[in-house]
């Protein structure tokens, strides 16, 4: 099976400004994730729409590709990428990766477990799920939740902590049901990225801000790999300065 992995990585945020570049105990975000997922894949790609960070990959002989500054979404951006890829090297690719430039402390066993989905040839669409340990967590309003089915297949995705227990407060919640989040990377067949590039956004993407929903409205099925290794995304200032202090105390160790 061959595999692709994107990173798309924008150098806007309204947040984080220059987010890939921000540095992290001498290495950037961006090269820190693409160190980390070099470990599980081998034709691996930056999909960017700025210069400057092309000129940080090339600084450490990785790959990048230039794609449009006009994507409203990070699948629309891998499409692109893996469109110029394949023509540019010839390759064909049975499964395209999208990973998370913001995620410099990715665990190459999560690649290794979205690969593994893909095993089954019925599969188009897969990505990961968490559960959850920590009851805060179903207070935080950044986590996304999902439900999916005895054969894992997801059901749905909210920003809501789904299911609803009935006949428990929420405090008994965490007691009563394993709840799972979503953990944002996505793997693709070619044709599955050509499909949902190209489909409108849906009403339930829209109103709950989680593009995966616009997959699962228009009919196809999301298969979830279940890992215990959930990440941390970088959004804030806050969660730069725990990734640092994390990073720190690991290679100090």
């Amino acid at each position: 099976m061959k595999i692709l992995g994107i990173i798309p990585a924008r150098y806007g945020s309204t947040r984080l400004e220059g987010k890939p570049l921000l540095d992290i105990h001498g290495k950037s975000m961006i090269r820190r994730v693409y160190e980390r997922a070099m470990n599980s894949i081998d034709d691996l790609y930056v999909a960017t729409d700025d210069q400057r960070i092309i000129e940080e990959i090339d600084s450490f002989n990785g790959n990048s590709i230039m794609t449009s500054s006009h994507h409203n979404s990070g699948t629309n951006r891998c499409l692109e990428a893996y469109e110029k890829i394949s023509k540019s090297t010839g390759k064909k690719y049975d499964v395209i990766i999208n990973i998370q430039g913001d995620e410099p402390l990715l665990d190459p066993e999560q690649l290794n477990t979205l690969k593994s989905l893909f095993t089954d040839e019925y599969v188009m669409m897969g990505t990961l799920v968490s559960p959850v340990v920590n009851p805060l967590d179903l207070d935080n309003e950044s986590e996304a939740f999902v439900v999916f089915d005895k054969n894992k297949n997801a059901l749905y995705f909210s920003r809501s902590v789904i299911p609803f227990v009935k006949g428990s407060s929420k405090a008994q919640w965490f007691d009563k049901y394993t709840f799972y989040k979503h953990v944002g990377m996505y793997a693709y067949t070619p044709e599955a990225l050509e499909i949902f590039a190209s489909l409108p956004i849906s009403k339930l993407e829209s109103i709950e801000g989680l593009e995966q929903n616009r997959w699962l409205e228009n009919g196809h099925s999301i298969k979830v790999g279940i890992t215990d290794r959930p990440g941390i995304c970088v959004d804030t200032p806050e969660d730069l300065e725990r990734i640092r202090a994390i990073i720190k105390k690991q290679e100090l160790n």
